[in-house]
């Protein structure tokens, strides 16, 4: 079946990678926040290094060929940590094992990442995922819910290669944080108003 979905010259492993160019957005100055990226959670369906391919409504296959270079969750916690590091929004964006303590926590939750060759005429790349932040400069309060918000990005492509897959996930990626970048300034605005 795979053979149907996918072109290729040759029957040769490819590894791949999250890759968003910058997310500068040139914001007047750092923010004052730290963003910890606290973990990335992708759905057990989905979070193998080998692609996966939706065929039917409940059908999915394994691509042996393709894979990521590291799992799928430590390329898209490295790709968040990049992105949002570069849009000035925050003082530093670090990772769970960063000696910087955080004020504000990121979860993400990947419930969707797959390629879809339901239709052969029609294929995509699905990418969906959750973002929750939680404000936990309070300690003694514990984590604080402030934000959450679902997102999701359906990139369809016309040449059926894991290449392409990939692109395609990138651009949807690519996409979902521009959108969450957009979404921030209100929540940082409305927790600064309300620091002491």
């Amino acid at each position: 079946m795979l053979a149907g979905c996918l072109s290729r010259p040759a029957l040769q492993k490819e590894s791949f990678s999250f890759t968003v160019s910058s997310g500068n957005t040139n914001a007047a100055g750092a923010g004052n926040r730290v963003l910890g990226i606290r973990s990335v959670d992708v759905a057990p369906a989905y979070q193998g290094r080998l692609f996966v391919y939706r065929t039917g409504d409940a059908s999915y296959e394994r691509d042996p060929y393709a894979e990521f270079f590291v799992s799928p969750a430590d390329s898209l916690s490295h790709a968040f940590r990049s992105y949002l590091r570069d849009t000035g929004l925050f003082q530093a964006v670090t990772d769970s094992g960063s000696f910087l303590k955080p004020d504000l926590v990121a979860e993400i939750h990947v419930s969707q990442l797959y390629g879809d060759f339901r239709d052969l005429k029609q294929p995509a790349a699905v990418l969906r995922l959750r973002c929750a932040i939680f404000d936990v400069q309070n300690q003694s309060a514990g984590a604080k819910p402030v934000f959450q918000k679902s997102y999701a990005r359906r990139i369809a492509f016309k040449t059926r290669t894991a290449a392409t897959v990939m692109s395609s996930w990138n651009e949807g990626l690519k996409q979902i944080l521009a959108d969450l970048v957009a979404d921030l300034p209100p929540l940082l605005t409305e927790l600064s108003s309300a620091a002491p």
